[in-house]
């Protein structure tokens, strides 16, 4: 043992040759309850970015491909492309919009409906890790399909590409509902030749005329038929237009057995309607009365606080419709919302009050089917090996895609807010519990100036008989470390004692303010080794002022003041 060691040492006790003076004690109390707080906050911050990770990644997907339009129909090959990508573990597409969740009397709203395959979506998200209560099998009815494009579209056909009768028009327009509806291709068909340029004819209607051009516009006279009059044809062939026949009186063509009489309702017009409407059994079509019915719905899978708050079970029917009504420009014109039933299969628990109560699964094609792009997707979400490893995959998929058209998320960047937000308290709250460390070190500060002033005598006699002054200042810094070092050590004991409590018995929450139910805590031994290292360094600095002071002080006058 050398001799500034000695000399902390000697300093540390009391004159009553206790082990620990007073004031030693106290620093180092006050060094393991700053330590101590520091490293529990540190634990239970990282405790809930943890968390917030392991929910948010339970119930999405690693990377994202997302596209700039409505119309996703391409996303098998995508999906072919990036299962080639090295890192990829797992591939699959999906549908997700909000929609309105009913069952009896009770609705919740801003549902997020999502459109899952049942084949692929365990490849990509931890859903069912997370079911408490049902399967996910029947999540796809039986002899299920994708469906058709109810869309509007119109497209302008080449004059040499129309059949006879309007070759030579440049406004020939062929209706795509329509033309499916005419017994010609299918509406997808239709939908892809319009994609790619290529014009596809439809069948005529029956009794539809052929496009003519009006008089001056330098089209041929219609010829003259024999069915024609005389006077219809010598119209004809002057440019007037045929005379209209006489109208019909609409009463001769009436049915023998339609209604007859005034139209007037009894008690008039100012008769009270029922406060309820009333509707037969008969016209009320209802799936969910009938149990055998019910059965036969395709399945979809809730949350626990969404399955509470309907007071849902496994089995229960629930009408999900969507919200979205107005103007569409995919069907050009005004549509109704949609509505469909399903019956619950499955209850997952995430942990996460946001996802418990505000996302529910079902089958991609009936999550398709609330809307008129057909077999469209939203995007194609992937899983990778490692999560740390996202940004670099995202950076391969968008080299593979090599399209502007084409948008790639990962989950860092899905979340940034949530995550940005977290660390930002991480930091906070850390630096705030710091000054507690900092408040002991002046505690340590102070103790180590009464050691100076009480102890000036014994120093002078030191530096008379040849004490240098490094070896001064090593003895105080030795007593501001050992002070540190144990103050250190019994703050990260008691620390890791807390966590250790709650970790077995954890701390209630209230998930609609925090989202979880629990006090989440992650001891992390790096976090608790950088706590201690701070402290330690704390009171090494707040020791080295008295350590320069004793060593700059001068035998003659620390004699003199005596």
């Amino acid at each position: 043992m050398g001799f500034p060691l000695q000399i902390a040492l000697r300093y540390m006790g009391s004159r009553k040759r206790a082990f620990v003076s007073l004031g030693t004690s106290l620093a180092i109390l006050g060094v393991a309850l700053g330590t101590a707080c520091l490293s529990i906050v540190v634990s239970v911050t990282g405790g809930f970015r943890s968390e917030f990770r392991e929910k948010v990644l339970g119930v999405n997907a690693h990377v994202l491909v997302l596209k700039y339009s409505s119309d996703f129909r391409e996303y098998r090959s995508v999906m072919k492309d990036m299962q080639d990508v090295p890192g990829v573990v797992g591939v699959a597409p999906f549908v997700i919009n909000p929609m309105m969740v009913s069952h009896r009397d009770k609705t919740a709203t801003g549902v997020l409906l999502k459109g899952v395959d049942p084949k692929l979506f365990g490849d990509v998200l931890d859903l069912p890790k997370h079911i408490v209560e049902g399967t996910t099998d029947g999540l796809r009815a039986e002899g299920a399909k994708p469906p058709e494009s109810s869309r509007r579209l119109r497209v302008r056909e080449s004059p040499l590409d129309v059949p006879g009768g309007t070759k030579g028009n440049p406004n020939y327009i062929v209706d795509l509902e329509d033309s499916a509806k005419d017994g010609g291709l299918s509406a997808k068909d239709l939908l892809d030749d319009a994609e790619d340029g290529v014009a596809t004819p439809r069948k005529p209607k029956a009794g539809a005329r052929p496009a003519t051009k009006q008089k001056g516009s330098g089209g041929a006279k219609p010829k003259p038929t024999e069915n024609r009059s005389e006077r219809e044809q010598a119209a004809a062939e002057e440019g007037e237009a045929p005379e209209a026949p006489a109208a019909s009186n609409p009463l001769s063509e009436l049915p023998e057995d339609a209604p007859k009489g005034s139209i007037v309702p009894e008690g008039g017009y100012e008769s009270v309607l029922p406060d309820q409407d009333f509707i037969p059994e008969e016209l009320d079509e209802d799936p969910c009365k009938d149990s055998a019915s019910v059965k036969k719905l395709p399945g979809i899978i809730i949350g626990k606080s969404l399955g509470e708050y309907l007071g849902a079970g496994i089995g229960s029917c629930l009408q999900v419709t969507s919200p979205t009504v107005g103007f569409s420009f995919g069907s050009g014109g005004f549509r109704p919302p949609v509505a469909k039933r399903f019956r619950v299969i499955a209850i997952f628990d995430a942990g996460f009050d946001q996802y418990d109560s505000k996302l529910v699964y079902t089958d991609l094609y009936e999550a398709q089917a609330f809307h008129s792009n057909g077999d469209s997707v939203t995007g194609v979400e992937m899983k990778v090996d490692r999560i740390d490893d996202s940004p670099k995959i995202k950076a391969l998929v968008d080299e593979k895609l090599k399209s502007s058209i084409y948008h790639t998320m990962d989950w860092k960047e899905l979340n940034h807010g949530l995550f940005t937000a977290l660390q930002i308290q991480q930091i906070t709250i850390s630096l705030v519990l710091a000054l507690m460390i900092l408040v002991a070190a002046f505690t340590v500060l102070a103790t180590l100036i009464m050691v100076v002033l009480d102890k000036k005598r014994e120093i002078a006699v030191m530096k008379a008989m040849g004490a240098t002054d490094w070896a001064l200042v090593r003895a105080f810094l030795y007593q501001g470390g050992i002070i540190g070092l144990f103050g250190a050590g019994g703050g990260l004991g008691l620390g890791y004692l807390v966590c250790y409590i709650l970790q077995e018995h954890p701390f209630p929450l209230d998930p609609k303010v925090y989202f979880i139910s629990y006090l989440p805590v992650q001891v992390e031994p790096l976090w608790f080794l950088a706590a201690g290292i701070f402290s330690i360094v704390v009171c090494l600095t707040g020791s080295l002022w008295p350590a320069i002071h004793a060593a700059r002080l001068r035998p003659a006058e620390a004699f003199r003041e005596q």
